[in-house]
This record gives C-alpha cells, structure tokens and sequence, in this order.
C-alpha cells in the first residue's frame, strides 16, 4: 500500500510547539494549499490540511517559519476516531516525514517584524519580495533559460 502526501502551501498561523510527557517535541500546524482550478467565480479555493510534525524536526519548523510562511512538506495521511456527542468523529491529518522551507530568511525575520512582504506574479508564478517594495531590474541575459 502506498500512502504518500506532498504539498506546498501557506501556514494559516504560528506553528503550535508543545512537548509529551517524555520530553518529545510535537509541532501541529494547518497549510494553506490552493487549488489547481477556479470556482464559478473565477477565483481559487484553498483548502486547509492540519499537519503534524515530531521531535527535532518541529523544533526546527517552528524556529524557522510563521504565519504566512511558504513551505513544502511530504508524510502520511494518519486518522484517527474520538466520541462526541455519542457519535464516532474521524479526523485526519498528515505526519510531516520532512519540510522545505520555500522562503529566505530575510522573508520570514520580515513577516515576523511585522514589515510589508509582497508578492508579485499572477496565478502560481508568484515571487516572494521583503523590503521596501522597489524593483528589481533583471535583463533576459541574467536568466539561466
């Protein structure tokens, strides 16, 4: 059986950090992942994927990312049952195996400070830029295609 998830996406907010009683650190998050196509709008819908991540690994994720943050991440669909009300509830989430940070550095120290990050591109061709919001100049000869 194969059971393989890999998505890229937005954190809808800060990385939740908390550890198990034997010291295991576990990072739960929810990613934000767009659609491929748009709704009778013209508009793309997201959906919202909670996400777990495990010991120095959510250590990590939460040091270096944030809400906003764009990452990569590949695992495991795990669900699981709880009652509720006197019903069975299934809940599923992804067991984050590793991550990829799609941001700098300098995006995310930005978003954290609460500076401006703006995005320029349409559809999913988007750049990510931090700063002052000035232009880049860059000539066809700068690019390696």
């Amino acid at each position: 059986m194969i059971n393989r998830v890999t998505l890229v996406g937005r954190l809808v907010r800060d990385v939740e950090l908390k550890y198990t009683p034997g010291g295991t650190a576990r990072a739960w998050f929810n990613l934000a992942v767009t659609r491929n196509f748009k709704n009778a709008n013209g508009e793309r819908d997201s959906d919202f994927i909670e996400c777990t991540v495990w010991g120095k690994s959510a250590e990590s994720f939460v040091n270096f990312t944030c809400k906003g943050s764009l990452v990569g991440i590949e695992g495991q669909i795990r669900t699981r049952s709880y009652e509720k009300d006197g019903q069975k509830v299934y809940a599923s989430a992804v067991s984050v195996d590793s991550f990829a940070l799609l941001e700098s550095k300098a995006i995310t120290d930005a978003r954290r400070a609460g500076q401006p990050v703006t995005t320029v591109g349409k559809d999913d061709n988007v750049f990510v830029a931090a700063g002052n919001g000035e232009n880049i100049d860059i000539a066809d000869d700068d690019l390696p295609f």
